[in-house]
């Protein structure tokens, strides 16, 4: 008698086709929702009403487009075209929304970047080579938000900084979409640098990552790839680079700041180890709790065991480029920061920043580990693979599985199932791990970013210093670019460049330690040393200033200072905030209208390269849509 065969006709394939729907809706979700999860878990207290001020971040109700929004105050442009989007957001959105919402969404984008890199990345061609799965992914996506580097930063304030190292991976998927599908590649590529280049750190970062995907072979041409890269982030560093230029008279920084901002070793661990672990950052105030003790030894020995765990999946797949490409980088990434805190390293660095006009970019040295994420990610996601195959490795369970090959059909799908299980479980722990070892990074670092409220006098003064915006600039006391208000959580860049109208003059001097490194602004340190000296209103005067805002309650030195106030005019006192008001004629001492110009015209091509970028990618989708809608109308 004949067996009769398994039935495998249409009502079965039928009954598979809605579960593999179902399977291929919810990853898409469950890739957005767990990073979407992780950042306002990191970002949970600023989500209450007020402004984020701690160290570097500051925000306001309101910003504007004054000379150093633009970058073409004496000062270098550090914080371009930054301040002109947050300017022209803030003019219709709460300035303290905006920095909330852009902070959130950097560490959502750095999330669901390291996943759809990865996704992109694994599987590689070759035998026994497989996926890395959701399980993967979400690990990846954890890896990416929850790691020292991102705790660091935003203790420090760099906020801006965090929408660069998001964009990362994002350049790395879209190097390799820009060989099979030019258009889309293309596209990723001119958005992800503009949003890295709101600030010229991004910028740098991302055309290194740009810029070496690109440059390895395979797919469509390599030097187009090339070309792209360089053109679209000479159109983003142009705010900068342009206004540099054309404004900046000092053209070198301050050698001593090389010291100040190189990388730090954690406790039990050398300098080498904690920016393998993702940390070092010269400032030990900017430092999670968990990481002040044996927690740093403990976090970077989780975070380094996982990676690890997938060092053999990545070698595997090396005969891809851009795997290479992005592991040989996470190596370097760790490996020359390092090597420039060393004493001739240190001696080089020097020599550039006193000679070399813009090294001064280059001081921090650690900042420049976020290039080792997303080799890091992709380790972390095929380590969760080898994680989940350790069980079979062990002598009973290896019969067990050999059994089940030879079985049933029914023991081969509950062999599938446990595979997949022994992944989720691998990613679970993995996950778990990670956020353990650095349990400090929830709710806003420790609970230090929280949103603080400006004392009432501040809008007082803004009444009547924006009154006349050109009627001269502003100097404030203490001196110094620092402030350590009762009413803020920590010391905090001076706000008053940002939350006034009229130009603020700021030297750009920090102090760190016992160690003053001098920033650019030349015409604010020679109207603050006639302050601090007691010079005669006049002097001010003929320095284009014409308002004086002394901070109460923040420790800074104020020298002669009363001498000079004694003849100036008192407009406003209270106990948080006193404005004067300098008498006589006050030149105007700003930019030109030509320096403005040259400013407006890199701004305009920053943007550009954002636009260009967002359309390439409206009109890839566009095109998609429409072939998926041909194919249904043909079945």
């Amino acid at each position: 008698m004949r067996a009769q065969a398994p039935k495998t006709g249409p009502s079965t394939g039928a009954a598979r086709r809605p579960r593999r729907a179902a399977r291929a809706a919810l990853w898409p979700t469950a890739l957005a929702l767990w990073p979407l999860a992780l950042a306002v878990l990191v970002a949970g207290p600023l989500l209450g009403r007020g402004y984020l001020l701690l160290r570097d971040a500051v925000s306001t109700p309101r910003s504007f487009l004054t000379d150093a929004a633009l970058g073409v105050s004496d000062a270098a442009p550090r914080a371009v075209p930054q301040d002109v989007v947050v300017a022209a957001l803030s003019s219709v959105v709460d300035g303290g929304v905006v920095v909330k919402a852009v902070l959130v969404l950097a560490l959502w984008a750095a999330g669901t970047g390291a996943s759809t890199m990865v996704g992109a990345l694994v599987p590689a061609r070759g035998p026994g080579l497989r996926a890395a799965g959701l399980a993967g992914r979400c690990t990846a996506s954890t890896l990416a938000v929850w790691n020292p580097y991102v705790a660091e930063r935003l203790l420090q304030g760099h906020w801006s900084l965090l929408t660069g190292y998001a964009a990362l991976p994002w350049l790395v998927w879209a190097g390799v979409r820009m060989r099979r599908a030019p258009a889309v590649g293309i596209g990723a590529t001119l958005l992800a640098l503009a949003l890295a280049g709101l600030t010229p750190t991004g910028a740098v970062l991302g055309v290194i990552v740009a810029v070496v995907v690109a440059g390895m072979p395979g797919g469509w041409r390599r030097a187009a790839r090339v070309a792209v890269a360089v053109a679209g982030f000479a159109a983003v560093a142009a705010p900068w680079l342009i206004t540099a230029a054309v404004a900046g008279p000092g053209t070198t920084s301050d050698p001593a700041g090389v010291g100040a901002f190189a990388a730090r070793a954690e406790p039990y661990l050398a300098t080498i180890g904690s920016l393998a672990g993702l940390g070092g950052i010269w400032n030990a105030q900017a430092v999670p709790p968990a990481r002040t003790g044996a927690g740093a030894l403990l976090g970077t020995l989780a975070l380094l065991a996982l990676v690890a765990c997938g060092v053999r999946g990545v070698w595997r797949r090396r005969a891809h480029p851009v795997i290479a490409a992005v592991a040989v980088l996470a190596v370097l990434a760790v490996a020359l920061p390092a090597l420039s805190a060393t004493a001739p390293g240190l001696a080089v660095a020097r020599w550039a920043v006193d000679t070399v006009p813009g090294a001064g970019l280059f001081r921090d040295a650690q900042k420049w580990v976020a290039l080792a994420m997303p080799g890091y990610a992709l380790a972390a996601a095929l380590g969760v693979r080898a994680l989940a195959r350790l069980p079979r490795r062990l002598p009973g369970l290896r019969a067990r599985v050999a059994q089940n090959r030879r079985g049933s059909r029914r023991a081969g799908v509950l062999s599938a199932l446990g595979s997949a299980g022994a992944c989720a479980g691998a990613a679970a722990v993995s996950s778990a791990v990670l956020i353990a070892a650095l349990p400090s990074l929830a709710w806003g670092v420790g609970d230090a970013l929280r949103p603080v409220h400006y004392p009432p006098g501040w809008d007082a003064v803004r009444t009547i210093v924006d009154a006349k915006p050109d009627d001269g600039a502003m100097v404030t006391l203490p001196a110094g670019s620092f402030r350590a208000f009762p009413w803020t959580h920590g010391p905090v860049l001076d706000p008053a460049p940002r939350y006034f109208r009229t130009d603020v003059l700021v030297t750009g001097d920090l102090l760190v330690g016992d160690t003053t490194v001098g920033g650019e602004g030349a015409r604010a340190r020679a109207a603050e040393q006639a302050l601090l000296g007691g010079a005669a209103p006049a002097a001010l005067a003929e320095k284009g200033v014409r308002w004086v805002l002394v901070q109460h309650g923040t420790p800074g030195a104020s020298g002669d200072s009363a001498a000079t106030l004694a003849r100036a005019e008192l407009v406003y006192a209270d106990p948080d905030v006193s404005l004067y008001r300098i008498p006589g004629p006050v030149p105007d001492r700003g930019a030109t209208a030509a320096q403005r110009g040259w400013a407006w015209a890199g701004h305009a091509l920053w943007l550009a390269a954002a636009v260009t970028g967002a359309a390439l990618l409206w009109g890839a989708e566009l095109r998609r849509r429409r072939r998926g809608r041909r194919s249904r109308r043909r079945v």
